[in-house]
Formats: C-alpha cells, sequence, structure tokens
C-alpha cells in the first residue's frame, strides 16, 4: 500500500492504496463514484472513460499511480449546478436506451469538442468510434455532438 493523491472532479483525495490498483476501482470502490464503470476490463469499450486534464483516457486499465493531472468523471462534468452542453444535447437528443455505455459517450464527447469544436460527421464517427453501444443509439449520439458543438459555439456556453 501507498499513499497516493489524486485529484477528481475539482477535489485531492489522499489514499492509501496498492500503486497497481486500477484507477476505475479507486474512483468506484473508495471514492464512492458512479459514473466510471465496468464494462470489458480491456480498456476496448469505453464504459470506464474518464478525462485527465480534459483527454479521455480508459480507467479500468490504468494504475492509479499513473493517474496524474486533473481526473474529470461523469459527476464532475456540469459546472455550477448547470449541465454540460453535451448532457443537455444527450437529454435533447433522447440519445440513452439501456445507458450503459453513456458516461463513456459523454466524456468522449466533452473531450473531441475541446480539441474540435465544430467537428464534421466524420470527425465525430471517427472521435467516438471507440466507445462501443449495444444499444446501436450511434446516429442519436452523432446528432447530439452536434446539438453540444452548436451550442458551444452559440456561445450559449464557454467549455
Amino acid at each position: 500500500m501507498s499513499e497516493i493523491t489524486l485529484r477528481v472532479n475539482g477535489e485531492t483525495h489522499t489514499l492509501d492504496v496498492d500503486p497497481s490498483t486500477p484507477l476505475l476501482y479507486v474512483l468506484r470502490n473508495d471514492l464512492g463514484l458512479r459514473g466510471p464503470r465496468f464494462g470489458c476490463g480491456l480498456a476496448q469499450c469505453g464504459t470506464c472513460t474518464v478525462l485527465m486534464d480534459g483527454r479521455a483516457i480508459r480507467s479500468c486499465n490504468r494504475p492509479v499511480s499513473r493517474s496524474t493531472g486533473e481526473i474529470t468523471t461523469l459527476e464532475g462534468l456540469p459546472e455550477n449546478g448547470e449541465l454540460h452542453p453535451v448532457q443537455q444535447a444527450w437529454i435533447d437528443e433522447q440519445v440513452p436506451q439501456c445507458g450503459y455505455c453513456q458516461n463513456g459517450q459523454i466524456l468522449t464527447a466533452a473531450a473531441l469538442l475541446s480539441y474540435s469544436p465544430s467537428p464534421s460527421d466524420d470527425e465525430i464517427r471517427e472521435g467516438m468510434n471507440r466507445v462501443l453501444c449495444r444499444c446501436m443509439t450511434y446516429y442519436r449520439i452523432q446528432s447530439a455532438v452536434k446539438r453540444a458543438a452548436e451550442a458551444m459555439a452559440e456561445g450559449e456556453v464557454d467549455r
């Protein structure tokens, strides 16, 4: 066991954990966060996605000891009590069916829009292609990403 300090959703946490423990387990079991989920355990499906310094990463196979920087989970995405534009677009487009992949979809979309604020359809498909959706709501996901991009471009939110 080692003392590990993490910055998650704007708060600093010091934990006594095995440095090889996957970040996902620490987020869920030690910090009680339910956004990131266990899916495949191989960093293939995307349900465990979190943002690290704004970049989408898989938390299921990343050791907590290599998890430096600002970590944002789905719970930390809203700012000032308001939904992130991606979250609002997800509601407006009625994206979720079963909802299991939505953590990974939303955080991946937020990361995509942070570096490509006005993505083309091809860029959206490419940027979102590593998060699997068993319900096949990919067209709604694409529409929601476009809606969020438009909302952000119109200055409704500055993120």
